[in-house]
């Protein structure tokens, strides 16, 4: 049970830091750091680049992974008395 704990903590800091890496690589209204992977290729001002679409996707599930992987610590570490 212990390695199981320890691979969901060490699973909840790796999807933090690379959540952290995505949302900081999101375009912000003036332009960021995504311009640099093609992020900055759209026609116009109400669309979003296919870079951006998919940042925003790798950015929800890693979100996802990193909530279920915090819940399924609370429910271990409740239920086994650590």
């Amino acid at each position: 049970m212990n390695i199981l704990i320890i691979a969901l903590q060490v699973l909840v800091v790796a999807s933090s830091v690379i959540m952290g890496a995505f949302i900081l690589l999101h375009k912000a209204s003036g332009g960021g750091v995504s311009d640099m992977f093609g992020g900055g290729m759209t026609n116009s001002l109400n669309s979003t680049g296919v870079a951006e679409k998919n940042l925003t996707r790798f950015t929800i599930v890693t979100a996802t992974l990193w909530a279920a992987a915090i819940m399924a610590l609370a429910v271990l570490t409740r239920f086994t008395g650590l």
